[in-house]
């Protein structure tokens, strides 16, 4: 046991010998008296926001302390656990400086414990005021019932670390921010400088710092990189295989060739890094924890799909999302159909900047016609939406789609639509979804037979999330980064108060000229 582990035990004792009593407190106790006469002053000189809860917990409690040494030191159990939720002790609880306010100890206590449940359950920030749209279900906890309970049952470390997501992308998220925090102790990796590309077979000084660096994250094991910093400097296959598993965890052209994009991503700090986890463990937090056994998520950092069936992930495809102009937002709705060859209502927005000032001829190419205003695409092999629609309840003219531009699919940067989700290989999902009825999935192929424009109800409601997540643990169990398109990291950041330097996504394919689906 260290200085301060010892200094804070002498805390928890002095605390717990001047508010302590609460185990056998009752109202005529002396301790209990004074403390319900001074409940009044006290609970005013805590921030505003926490004063209801506060308030309702001592109801619950009959008015009565309740901090005694053990409950004292079960706090600070949980209090040391807040690194594996990309959080710092330090910011929530201060044990010695409670210890020395004899007089406001107590209240003050149960205000630092709910203000870390509160974050640890619903989040630190609101994500209203960070996204400009973002509908998605939020988490709420009861405070007070909940801690009384905690304590009632002598369980409250297990009752705080309930508080956060227990599914396993956050535990597996979690673990790798503590392996992160570990590196950043042990020194981290070596700057790895910017410059010209580094081709295959070539000789290059940065070659020892890269290998250092594909080791720390585990691209490349520490005999291998051991092995290959002895051979020199030269870039050889050994090396580019595991730059090329770097370039997938992150998202990157997986070609070995060590270009701009590679080269910014490798410059990224461990402490960068682990704070991107962090912000990334927050958003977890605001999102209600049950979910939906069969779901479509969307990550629109990372341009990937996901459709989960009785609480497993069985298919995956890449997608196309909004450009950082026009970003796909943060929306949980239902599924409401399928639309098979479906027209193209063209928005008034699109139709203004980028078909109308083209004039007829491109809207007789675009087999586009308007009708009241409006103009609309007739369904069709060229059509933006391409065979098929996935159609959202309420969702702000959000919803995914086929593509008769299927090129954008094979680039990594897929940031390209007007906010829409453009779905690979959609006809064949779209079937997948149907399949459970049989009649259901007859309609739709029958309508794909005949080309003809046809709604068909899925029978079931599908919940649709669009998620941003620029942090995540892959499949092999490595935590994946994906650069921040939409700048909603560095605008949590900000809010968060911490400081964050990331590396700016680099574009690796030029637009199709005729590509104006939404």
């Amino acid at each position: 046991m260290n200085r301060r582990q010892l200094g804070l035990g002498a805390a928890v004792s002095a605390f717990a010998s001047t508010v302590g009593l609460a185990a056998r407190a009752q109202t005529r106790d002396p301790g209990a008296v004074a403390f319900y006469d001074n409940f009044s002053d006290q609970l005013a000189r805590l921030p505003a926001a926490i004063q209801p809860d506060v308030r309702a917990f001592y109801e619950l409690n009959g008015w009565r302390p309740v901090w005694t040494a053990e409950r004292l030191r079960a706090l600070q159990a949980a209090a040391g656990r807040a690194e594996r939720h990309g959080l710092s002790q330090g910011d929530f609880f201060d044990f010695e400086a409670l210890a020395a306010s004899q007089d406001s100890a107590e209240m003050r206590t149960t205000a630092a414990a709910m203000g870390y449940g509160r974050v640890l359950g619903e989040g630190r920030v609101r994500p209203e005021t960070v996204e400009d749209l973002w509908e998605m279900q939020k988490n709420r906890v009861d405070l007070p019932v909940g801690l009384n309970d905690a304590l009632a049952q002598n369980r409250l470390v297990d009752w705080f670390e309930g508080l956060a997501p227990t599914d396993i992308g956050y535990s597996n998220l979690s673990a790798g921010y503590i392996r992160y925090r570990r590196l950043i102790r042990d020194g981290g990796w070596p700057v790895f400088r910017q410059g010209t590309s580094i081709e295959p077979g070539m000789s290059d000084a940065r070659i020892p710092a890269l290998i250092q660096r594909l080791v720390a994250e585990g691209d490349l094991s520490a005999a291998d990189g051991a092995r290959l910093t002895a051979q020199g400097i030269v870039y050889g296959p050994e090396l580019q295989a595991a730059v090329r598993g770097f370039q997938i965890r992150h998202g990157l052209v997986a070609d070995g060739r060590m270009g701009t994009g590679t080269q910014r991503s490798l410059s990224a700090s461990a402490e960068d890094r682990a704070r991107q986890i962090a912000l990334n463990l927050e958003r977890r937090r605001w999102l209600k924890r049950e979910v939906a056994p069969e779901r479509i998520e969307v990550n629109t950092a990372a341009a990937i799909m996901v459709y989960w069936k009785d609480g497993r992930p069985v298919h995956s495809n890449r997608v196309v999302v909004g450009t950082a102009a026009n970003q796909t937002p943060s929306l949980e709705k239902p599924f409401a159909s399928v639309v098979a060859n479906p027209p193209w209502y063209v928005p008034s927005s699109i139709a203004r900047a980028e078909i109308l000032p083209r004039g007829p001829a491109y809207l007789a190419s675009q087999n586009m016609y308007i009708q009241n205003g409006t103009v609309i695409q007739r369904a069709g092999p060229t059509a933006a939406l391409g065979y098929v629609k996935f159609e959202l309840r309420d969702s702000y003219a959000i919803f995914l789609h086929d593509t008769p531009s299927k090129a954008a699919f094979n680039l990594a940067f897929r940031h390209r639509s007007h906010g829409c989700v453009r779905v690979q290989n959609a006809v064949e999902f779209a079937r997948l979804l149907l399949s459970p009825d049989p009649a259901l999935l007859e309609q739709f192929d029958t309508a794909q037979d005949s080309r003809q424009t046809r709604r068909i109800q899925t029978g079931r409601e599908i919940s649709v999330r669009l998620l941003y997540w620029t942090a995540f643990v892959d499949g092999q169990g490595r935590v994946a980064f994906r650069e921040d398109v939409y700048s909603r990291d560095a605008k949590l950041a900000q809010a968060l108060g911490i400081a964050l330097s990331l590396p700016r996504p680099v574009d690796d394919g030029a637009r199709v000229a005729t590509d104006v689906g939404p």
